[in-house]
């Protein structure tokens, strides 16, 4: 497994060399993979107790997406990958869940940069990650990461569009520690979810959670979190630790809410029936 910490370092020793927004930029053609392997039980069981899963026998639809993030830093941390890792934003995700996964699955992992093109706010990259079993390709993500720059136009970005409300279920306080504790479980360990300090480095003023943790949160909050296949989620707002949010849901969408109603996160959720779940369909 690449280091995170090893990429890291490699993405804070060669983001000053890079310059987001150049014109004629391209991406690397390069697929990083791990071979067939089960997730390892130990860190498994550590993220589904963090996050709240709790359906034995099943595999958070999230969990190949951390088991295949350090291919996804060793690959943007390059120096062929033309944005700067320091102060690279995750923007949004979608994941497909071809089939029912399992935690003894052995799941041969991908990643690759598919997409750069001009944001509004600077410029966006989409990296996609799949999972296969015995060649079969069972899941598959895509991620937006936004690198802000100065654009072309100078224009100011458009407002967002107000959220509307969904129905509150419950309220999560949320502790100082959850970036620390998240990491180790995951293996993220990005210096803006673990201390004030470090947070402050990158214009924090304290730590923020993980965005990936709140996707997840949401997502074991929901009955039956197994049967779920299809996940959009656009992360709106970074959450500071310690804090207090609101999950609120109307069964197929959700939302983190905080202080003032302000919103963290959105998304939106499609399942399979229990009968195809049997089967092993999505």
């Amino acid at each position: 497994m690449p280091s995170l910490i090893l990429s890291l370092a490699r993405g804070a020793a060669t983001s000053p060399f890079k310059r987001a927004g150049r014109p004629g930029a391209t991406l690397p053609a390069d697929r990083h993979h791990l071979p067939a392997a089960p997730p390892a039980p130990g860190p498994l069981a550590a993220y589904s107790r963090l996050c709240g899963f709790t359906e034995p026998g099943a595999l958070p639809v999230t969990y190949p997406h951390v088991l295949a993030f350090p291919l996804a830093m060793r690959l943007m941390t390059g120096r062929r990958f033309p944005l700067p890792v320091t102060g690279l934003v995750h923007t949004w995700i979608e994941i497909a869940a071809h089939r029912a996964l399992h935690p003894t699955d052995e799941l041969e992992l991908a990643v690759h940069a598919e997409e750069l093109r001009p944001h509004r706010r600077g410029t966006e990259v989409t990296m996609v990650t799949e999972a296969r079993l015995a060649g079969e390709l069972v899941w598959e993500s895509r991620s937006g990461y936004l690198s802000r720059h100065a654009t072309r136009t100078g224009t100011a970005p458009a407002p967002a569009a107000p959220e509307p409300a969904l129905p509150a279920v419950t309220e999560w306080r949320l502790p100082a520690d959850l970036g620390r504790r998240y990491g180790a479980a995951s293996g993220d360990r990005n210096p803006i979810h673990l201390y004030p300090l470090t947070a402050r480095l990158f214009g924090f003023p304290r730590a923020i959670a993980h965005g990936m943790w709140t996707v997840a949160r949401c997502l074991a909050e929901a009955p039956q979190p197994h049967l779920i296949h299809s996940v959009r989620a656009d992360f709106r707002a970074p959450l500071l630790l310690p804090g207090t949010v609101t999950y609120a849901s109307d069964g197929a969408a959700f939302q983190l809410r905080g202080d003032g109603g302000r919103v963290h996160l959105t998304g939106t959720t499609a399942r399979t029936s229990p009968e195809a779940a049997r089967d092993g369909r999505s």
